[in-house]
């Protein structure tokens, strides 16, 4: 990836990431405060995950199952740790962090991919996979533009990622 990419993905990222968290406030605090009065326990859930150059940072995501549990996500995509679009994140220990799979480690997670909008959780792991190293090797700003505006019609038909 180029310099002049790198800081184009990383405008979007920021700009995107920026307005999403500006429009989904009431929605993010909603969120929170549903989960906090709703039981017991954190509202947010805590997972180790590998970043840019397998760098190891805490996702934070909202302690619910479905597409708002990402909610959190856009913080860490402001803050440089995460993409808007990128390959799925995985834990630092994770055996496809490892081998030909640490190539998907030469870019930031993201908070959607080609994983997102071609099954989600769905797919098989190998299939996953492909299609994260083919997003390393091949992505450019159009391809996560396309991306981007895919991943909200693959979330409206329901086939709900899983954040374990």
């Amino acid at each position: 990836m180029t310099a002049k990419h790198r800081t184009a993905k990383r405008a979007v990222d920021l700009a995107g990431g920026l307005l999403l968290l500006l429009v989904l406030a009431p929605l993010i605090a909603g969120t929170a405060l549903s989960i906090a009065l709703g039981g017991t326990g954190a509202v947010l859930r805590r997972r180790e995950v590998a970043g840019l150059e397998g760098r190891p940072f805490t996702m934070l995501t909202f302690r619910t199952r479905g597409p708002l549990a990402a909610l959190p996500l856009l913080l860490h995509v402001v803050g440089g740790r995460m993409s808007l679009v990128g390959p799925c994140p995985l834990a630092p220990t994770h055996r496809e962090c490892a081998g030909e799979g640490r190539r998907r480690l030469s870019v930031r997670p993201g908070l959607t991919g080609p994983w997102q909008i071609s099954g989600r959780s769905d797919l098989p792991w190998e299939e996953r996979e492909l299609l994260d190293l083919h997003y390393v090797d091949h992505h450019w700003l159009g391809m996560d533009l396309t991306i981007l505006a895919r991943t909200l019609p693959a979330v409206r038909r329901r086939r709900a990622a899983r954040f374990a």
